[in-house]
């Protein structure tokens, strides 16, 4: 049964407010893409980008605490087998094989350079690291292969029904599927967030990608849909708060 009553057929409709967004929320998104998601845009710009994604998982201790979250959902398993979808610049797969002596991680993006810088780092030659370029909405692998698939601040680039399909591969490939992204507050109070990070967009590349990124987040009630049109049997995990990333835990349910 769709998750409270509504019809989740055509999930390309949705806004990533849900089905039921206010007015004003489904006014607060757009289908421009990030300057990461362009071809017509310089690599500096792109690699601009990925450096200060990197540069404040550092700073903010975001890399340690998303890679703490995942080991703490595999807590019980001796050896775990883990897939990262979208890892960008390989943050938070290093964190993990720094924070677990035993832990294997395959590393994948779907942007060829972006696998390319990674393999060239120390993760490329990590005895513990395979670094792979995948699409997450069309996972390279036989089901059950990971205790656990993370896909950590990339999840609200894709359209819905491109999320509807991570759903389906994260949780055919794993017991447990990880997203952490981005919240969606209130409309007020998005309104207020866009406004302080609006007249710094046009000049740095890294805000112009997260007034988007903001602009396309998805809400509790949109992930819901999401799990839901996947597949109904998938149950979900949400937590996080205004400040805080939203964590969502997906397991199906077979």
């Amino acid at each position: 049964m769709s998750y409270m009553g509504i019809d989740t057929s055509d999930i390309d409709r949705m806004p990533r407010g849900g089905f039921r967004a206010s007015c004003l929320d489904r006014l607060l998104e757009t289908d421009r893409q990030e300057y990461l998601d362009r071809d017509d845009v310089d690599e500096s710009t792109k690699n601009q980008v990925i450096g200060a994604l990197d540069w404040t998982g550092r700073f903010f201790r975001n890399h340690q605490r998303f890679a703490a979250i995942a080991l703490d959902l595999v807590a019980d398993v001796a050896d775990p087998r883990i897939l990262e979808l979208g890892a960008g610049h390989g943050g938070v797969s290093r964190q993990l094989l720094a924070d677990h002596p035993s832990a294997q991680v395959t590393v994948t993006d779907l942007d060829p350079d972006s696998v390319a810088r990674i393999a060239a780092s120390d993760l490329g030659s990590h005895p513990r690291a395979e670094v792979r370029q995948m699409d997450a909405t069309e996972i390279d692998a036989a089901d059950d292969s990971y205790d656990l698939v993370l896909f950590a601040l990339s999840f609200h680039h894709l359209r819905p029904s491109q999320a509807a399909r991570v759903f389906a591969e994260g949780t055919r490939v794993a017991e447990t599927l990880l997203i952490i992204d981005l919240p969606r507050p209130p409309a007020p109070l998005h309104l207020l967030r866009l406004a302080t990070m609006l007249p710094m967009a046009a000049v740095l590349p890294f805000v112009h990608d997260g007034v988007i990124s903001s602009l396309r987040s998805y809400s509790p009630s949109a992930l819901r849909s999401l799990a839901s049109h996947a597949d109904p049997s998938i149950e979900l995990t949400l937590r996080g708060g205004l400040n805080l990333p939203q964590i969502v835990i997906a397991r199906n349910g077979r």
